[in-house]
């Protein structure tokens, strides 16, 4: 499936996309601040895209100025796929972007589309989205699109193999319908 925002297309990865995404999932201060370990080669961001990122409804962040992936955003619905804890009819939105891009609101401009498929076309209930104490970034991208803080976890495992505090926001149906109006 390919989305359309005003400046971004979102679109599955493929493996030509690599050089793209290890010149911003290298960078140190990308991947860690979201759990996972900056890419150590061109290898490692094509074994990410066949594997992580072919998971449905993952999408890269292609900048229609450039046809560039400069990042990720995606729908995680199922078990195992997700740091929330989740009932049926919820899923979360996880995301990332390169560090050139930061501060020009590319992701809460994805975030808000991905969340008007989770309700109008997926017909979700609730949508989750979590960030890492000190994460000052996602954290905003949770409020500007109107995500609510929910909880806080003490002491969460990562994928880096680190404990942190994680914080969780929740968007509901009725939360994004008001929203709308």
């Amino acid at each position: 499936m390919i989305i359309e925002t005003p400046r971004l297309i979102l679109r599955p990865w493929t493996v030509d996309d690599a050089p793209a995404l290890f010149r911003y999932a290298s960078d140190p201060d990308v991947g860690p601040s979201a759990g996972w370990t900056p890419h150590r080669s061109v290898e490692d961001s094509i074994e990410i895209i066949r594997t992580v990122f072919a998971a449905p409804e993952t999408y890269a962040v292609v900048l229609k100025s450039t046809g560039e992936p400069v990042g990720c955003c995606g729908i995680m619905i199922g078990a195992r796929l997700h740091t929330a804890e989740m009932r049926p009819g919820e899923a979360e939105i996880g995301y990332w972007i390169g560090r050139p891009f930061w501060g020009n609101g590319y992701i809460p401009e994805a975030v808000r589309t991905l969340l008007s498929r989770c309700f109008l076309q997926l017909n979700l209930n609730s949508v989750w989205c979590g960030y890492y104490d000190g994460n000052v970034k996602s954290q905003s991208v949770c409020l500007k699109c109107g995500f609510r803080p929910h909880h806080t976890a003490y002491n969460a495992p990562t994928p880096l193999g680190d404990r942190r505090t994680e914080h969780f926001c929740l968007m509901t149906r009725r939360d994004f319908d008001a929203l709308q109006s």
